[in-house]
């Protein structure tokens, strides 16, 4: 087996008393869908601020593509395709959807921000730009502005930026949070239709979600390893039914 984009090992982060990451050692392989899953105040949400850079481990190691970047910057990370949406992305209202990845394009490709304002007008990023959007199902509403936008539209806009930086990871914190059936389905069949061309580390909520996307599963307790698996082991595995799915895995 290949050596994994993303692992860590003996992975550490407290708060006071609290191990909020407890010894976590976790592989995520290149082109693969692995969601993490696990009780509130599991350790999901501080985890991914480690892994993207916010938040410095007090010990264990990061290695992305084989290298060493426990003590590397969000920036640094960035650039060597490590991206974070969802939590961190930011939005400018007032611009378009269309200036919005425009800037994330010129973020990406290391371009001066001394005419921001007008990244959307530059045909070397717009176009690019209007090219993720179609990717991402909002091609009809790229000249909208941002705060014009549905709730499910300002996450696929967030999704949409961080594809523009080119990313060979993403970390997708919650995509679907606070979304209808209806958005939540759309963001599905999107996750689907990336699956693949960039590898993934999801953090969701919904199970639904999960198990119709996932490739492998890790569920988390208390910031540990419970069982990492396919969908169909986590499934069926006594221990993860017992500290955290119960009865809802009982429809296949």
């Amino acid at each position: 087996m290949s050596d994994p984009l993303l692992s860590t090992n003996g992975l550490v982060k407290r708060f006071g008393g609290l191990a909020a990451t407890d010894g976590l050692s976790l592989s995520v392989a290149e082109g693969e869908l692995h969601a993490l899953i696990g009780p509130n105040g599991a350790g999901k949400t501080t985890l991914i601020g480690q892994l993207s850079g916010e938040l410095t481990p007090d010990s264990g190691t990061i290695l992305f593509d084989g290298r060493d970047v426990t003590g590397l910057p969000v920036h640094k990370r960035a650039q060597r395709g490590l991206a974070r949406s969802f939590q961190i992305t930011s939005i400018f209202p007032s611009f378009t959807a269309l200036d919005n990845v425009a800037l994330a394009v010129q973020a990406h490709a290391g371009h001066s921000f001394r005419f921001w304002r007008d990244a959307g007008r530059d045909r070397r990023l717009a176009d690019p730009a209007r090219a993720v959007l179609e990717r991402v199902g909002l091609g009809a509403r790229a000249d909208t502005r941002a705060d014009a936008l549905a709730h499910g539209e300002k996450r696929q806009l967030e999704l949409a930026m961080a594809l523009a930086t080119g990313p060979r990871l993403l970390l997708l914190d919650e995509p679907m949070a606070g979304m209808g059936p209806e958005d939540s389905a759309r963001m599905v069949e999107l996750l689907q239709e990336l699956k693949g061309g960039v590898t993934i580390l999801l953090v969701e909520h919904d199970m639904d979600a999960v198990f119709a996307l996932a490739d492998r599963i890790t569920v988390l307790v208390r910031g540990k390893d419970l069982a990492s698996g396919t969908p169909e082991q986590i499934r069926n595995d006594p221990a993860v039914r017992e500290a955290y799915l119960g009865d809802e895995l009982e429809v296949a």
